[in-house]
């Protein structure tokens, strides 16, 4: 007996090219949950991401596969109730394999409907990132020990400004001692002892502005007073400036705060003043500059309220082939033992950080202009202290 088999409809075909398709995956884990979020379906990025083959992980709940940690706080359920909610859920943090070794997921769930528009299940998608998450981590690591190597370079460009001027304050203090010793005009004493006591507080500060620099771990951010920030770092960058050299001020009233750690602003400045001195040969004055401004994109397509700040020079300028590369570490133009590099490459780092950017405006023979633009922040002042 002749017997025919029943054609397949190409929703079936369909069902079955989609089935193999996710089976083909295997570096994504791909499965379906049920609302209350229970395994349905395993795929075998699934099985070598995971460590489950399907028989053993269809019916088991999603959070078998989160860390002792985040089931304490509920976190499988929140997922799935804003997925479930919101239509999708995203997250990212580190989940159990079978044989209880961690990694760290990408991971998306999104909530599967019927034609009524009903929930019928959820759909989800888990990525292994370790390696990249290693890889951010090595590069965070790598970036503050740039950064520490810059500021030993710093370091010792400000010790030979602010020994002249420990020398002067140590004199200012011996001689009015030297003479307060032999004066018996009260009068005359009480003028000497401010003038001892007045130079004793200035090698303090310098003093703690200096271990404020040097410290290896860096500040929490906080809000910080743009104004205030300026005014004590120009006064203490001007000790790595020689005496033919001054720093104009042309800084408006009233800069937007921004959310920052300061000493990385500091870095920043005087990585650009220091670069501003080099290319002026040590001679003539720099401006700085600082306002508020209202970005619309036309900046790095940033939006929204920034405070700009400006080194100007009145240097040679900056040759438009060499443009492209200003901001790569350890590039440099200057000799060997003139420069690491690394100076502008921290300024980049830094303005990226903090949800900005730098620009650069020169011309061969006109000097050369380096803006930061920083973002505003509006919130609660918690520390203004530069």
């Amino acid at each position: 007996m002749n017997s025919q088999l029943a054609p397949l409809s190409s929703s079936t075909l369909n069902e079955r090219h989609y089935e193999m398709l996710v089976q083909a995956v295997v570096d994504y884990a791909i499965y379906m949950l049920d609302p209350a979020g229970y395994v349905v379906s395993w795929n075998a990025g699934a099985a070598r991401i995971k460590g489950y083959e399907a028989g053993e992980a269809i019916g088991l709940h999603l959070s078998v596969f989160y860390t002792d940690e985040d089931r304490r706080i509920d976190k499988p359920r929140h997922l799935l109730d804003r997925a479930l909610r919101e239509g999708r859920a995203q997250d990212e943090g580190w989940r159990l394999r079978k044989d209880g070794t961690r990694f760290w997921a990408l991971v998306v769930i999104d909530a599967i409907r019927n034609e009524q528009g009903e929930i019928i299940g959820l759909a989800k998608i888990t990525r292994d990132i370790t390696d990249r998450r290693e890889a951010e981590e090595r590069y965070d690591a790598l970036r503050a020990q740039l950064f520490q190597a810059q500021k030993l370079e710093a370091l010792g460009q400000l010790s030979g400004g602010m020994a002249h001027d420990f020398n002067n304050l140590l004199t200012i203090i011996l001689s009015a001692a030297k003479l307060a010793s032999r004066s018996n005009d009260p009068a005359r004493l009480a003028s000497l002892l401010d003038n001892i006591q007045a130079a004793g507080e200035r090698g303090a500060q310098m003093t703690r502005n200096l271990l404020t620099f040097a410290r290896c771990e860096p500040k929490p951010n906080h809000l910080v007073d743009i104004n205030q920030l300026l005014a004590a770092a120009t006064s203490f960058i001007t000790q790595a400036l020689p005496q033919t050299m001054t720093i104009e001020m042309q800084v408006d009233d009233g800069l937007h705060r921004v959310q920052l750690d300061p000493s990385e602003l500091d870095m920043a400045l005087l990585n650009l003043i220091l670069n501003a001195r080099d290319a002026m040969g040590g001679r003539g004055t720099i401006t700085l500059q600082a306002s508020n401004r209202r970005l619309a994109g036309e900046v790095d397509g940033l939006h929204g309220e920034f405070v700009v700040i400006a080194v100007v020079d009145q240097g040679c300028g900056i040759d438009p082939a060499i443009l492209p590369r200003l901001f790569e570490p350890f590039f440099t133009t200057k000799g060997i033992g003139k420069g690491t590099g690394l100076g502008l490459s921290q300024v980049y780092g830094f303005a990226r950080q903090a949800g900005g950017c730098v620009q650069v405006e020169s011309s061969t023979g006109r000097g050369a202009t380096l803006k930061l633009y920083l973002p505003a922040s509006f919130g609660r002042a918690t520390d203004a202290q530069a």
